[in-house]
């Protein structure tokens, strides 16, 4: 398995990667129309990297780095950045590939300057939760946010070398 800059012709088997995980473990149930951004997210002109995992041509997981923007979710500073989307197909699942894409990802941000990388995650999420703490993200309950009034997303974070 290598992680490596998505390739355009690979945008929208990525996007359909997102979504099938994200359906297989029920975190769209809260919000259905989120299906839509996951499928177009880095493809759709805005700023961000993807990264892939893949094993010879198959696609195993993706993440995105997005740095701060006007529209960004828990970045307030232009030294902070966000990882979006983290995900991994799900018959892939328990082989490594989303600890090698938060590697990865952490990587890049710190290569483009980034001082705080944080991300977000559904309180269901345990296990992307253990991961992200194993990896050195500490919680930010400060920076918990409601992208629907009865629907609370958590923020963690992790601080970057110079």
């Amino acid at each position: 398995m290598i992680v490596r800059d998505v390739r355009p012709e690979e945008m929208e088997s990525t996007g359909e990667l997102r979504v099938a995980a994200y359906e297989a473990q029920r975190l769209l149930d809260v919000s259905p129309g989120y299906a839509a951004t996951l499928r177009t997210l880095g493809a759709d002109g805005g700023p961000g990297e993807v990264l892939v995992a893949v094993e010879e041509d198959r696609l195993l997981g993706t993440v995105m780095f997005e740095p701060r923007h006007e529209g960004s979710e828990v970045a307030r500073d232009p030294a902070e950045g966000e990882i979006r989307a983290l995900a991994v197909a799900p018959d892939a699942r328990g082989r490594g590939v989303g600890r090698a894409l938060v590697r990865a990802v952490t990587d890049l941000a710190a290569r483009r300057g980034v001082r705080l990388l944080l991300l977000s995650t559904q309180p269901s999420m345990t296990a992307a939760q253990r991961l992200y703490l194993s990896e050195g993200f500490r919680r930010l309950p400060e920076r918990d946010w409601r992208p629907l009034p009865s629907f609370t997303l958590l923020a963690f974070g992790l601080d970057l070398p110079r």
